[in-house]
């Protein structure tokens, strides 16, 4: 990221950092970032002016925060599905196809259940032309990168085939998140549609990279 030069800021308790950005994060989504102002920041958190000031900088700096915090906390729920959902231990493809499904479907929940997720997203395609920190940012390959280190374990294990890992892990993306991104608004809100867009796209992809019982690369 770019370094940004500006006045240290005050290191205070953890909750009121926590509330300060909460406040933040609803008002730019609700409102968009350039009409909201420091001051309705404050009052939503239920703090001074002065200590958003103090904590923050400035209203740059606080945006970039909010994304930042929320892009990181929607990378800890994906990675805790992945864990959660396709483990170590999977041997076999039935298996693996059950594994993918159920993770596929939880997946799509958490991440389109998620006011961080919406809200990073929201967020960054609204104000990527004003905050050049944004480019190359190291969120911004972290999802793709925590999937395909988890393909290349199947890979290993003679689950998947495939030569590229991460390219795979692009295509399970765009057979899944990205085109219930797409969807609008009201729809992308519906459970069941979400749940029957990541299962369709589950199945494509494993039609292209599943490899079939008993049979070796």
């Amino acid at each position: 990221m770019t370094a940004r030069a500006q006045k240290p800021l005050r290191r205070g308790q953890e909750h009121k950092r926590s509330d300060i950005l909460d406040a933040a994060r609803e008002l730019f989504v609700e409102s968009g970032a350039d009409r909201v102002s420091m001051d309705a920041v404050a009052a939503r958190a239920g703090v001074s002016k002065r200590t958003v000031y103090d904590y923050y900088g400035d209203k740059r700096r606080l945006l970039l925060d909010v994304i930042e915090d929320a892009g990181q906390a929607a990378l800890d729920r994906v990675q805790a599905v992945i864990e959660r959902h396709l483990p170590d231990g999977i041997d076999d493809p039935a298996e693996l196809e059950l594994a993918l499904r159920t993770f596929a479907v939880e997946l799509g929940i958490a991440q389109f259940g998620s006011s961080n997720y919406i809200a990073a997203a929201r967020l960054i395609a609204e104000n990527e032309s004003v905050l050049p920190e944004l480019e190359d940012h190291p969120l911004d390959d972290a999802h793709a990168e925590a999937l395909a280190r988890r393909f290349a374990h199947l890979a290993e294990r003679g689950l998947l085939d495939m030569d590229d890992p991460r390219l795979a892990a692009d295509h399970f993306s765009a057979l899944t998140t990205l085109r219930v991104l797409n969807e609008p608004m009201r729809r992308r809100a519906d459970a069941d549609r979400v749940r029957s867009l990541m299962l369709d796209g589950t199945r494509v992809f494993l039609r292209a990279y599943a490899r079939p019982s008993g049979v070796s690369r």
